[in-house]
């Protein structure tokens, strides 16, 4: 059999207030002085996919409604719920008082490679991306719960925040 793309239709996606009714897998992401509104898009889009709880959107990160989040995240700022915080680093101790495990994602001393990472089942989980430049706040890093490090083999220092928000993604739900 020939393999043949599917519509559109085909898909059977869900509308949007079919997601807003579905139960979503136990985690959020944390967005800290995102600076690229087509970044904080895509990790709509991916949140999205995934069926995370929920984006929180801290410091200068930019929300919707903005044309160039609404450009990538193609509507799903309307199907993920969000919220802006003004600090990541108050808003994590929030989340730890209510039991949320939260974990930065960043290369730091003492992190634990995605790869050896078994979440706990019975926990929600919380992770922290930083700015593109400057990575997760030092204090948001040791105030988390663990971090976490992508393993990388090439010549460059880090992914793209979109790209490592995706693979955290889909590695956690393969865990769970």
């Amino acid at each position: 059999m020939t393999p043949r793309k599917l519509s559109l239709d085909e898909l059977n996606r869900l509308s949007i207030d079919d997601f807003k009714l579905a139960p979503k897998f136990p985690f959020c992401l944390i967005l800290d002085d995102i600076r690229s509104l087509n970044n904080v898009g895509s990790v709509f889009r991916t949140a999205d996919a995934f069926r995370a709880e929920k984006i929180f959107l801290c410091g200068i990160t930019g929300q919707p409604p903005h044309r160039d989040i609404t450009k990538t995240a193609l509507g799903a700022t309307e199907s993920v719920v969000w919220e802006h915080v003004t600090s990541a680093a108050a808003l994590v101790k929030k989340l730890q008082a209510e039991g949320w495990v939260v974990a930065a994602v960043e290369q730091a001393e003492g992190s634990t490679s995605l790869t050896d990472f078994r979440p706990d089942l019975n926990k929600r989980y919380a992770f922290v991306f930083g700015n593109e430049v400057t990575g997760v706040q030092e204090p948001v890093v040791e105030a988390a719960d663990l971090v976490l490090e992508v393993p990388q083999f090439g010549t460059k220092h880090s992914l793209n925040i979109a790209v490592t928000a995706g693979i955290i993604c889909w590695d956690f739900l393969q865990k769970l």
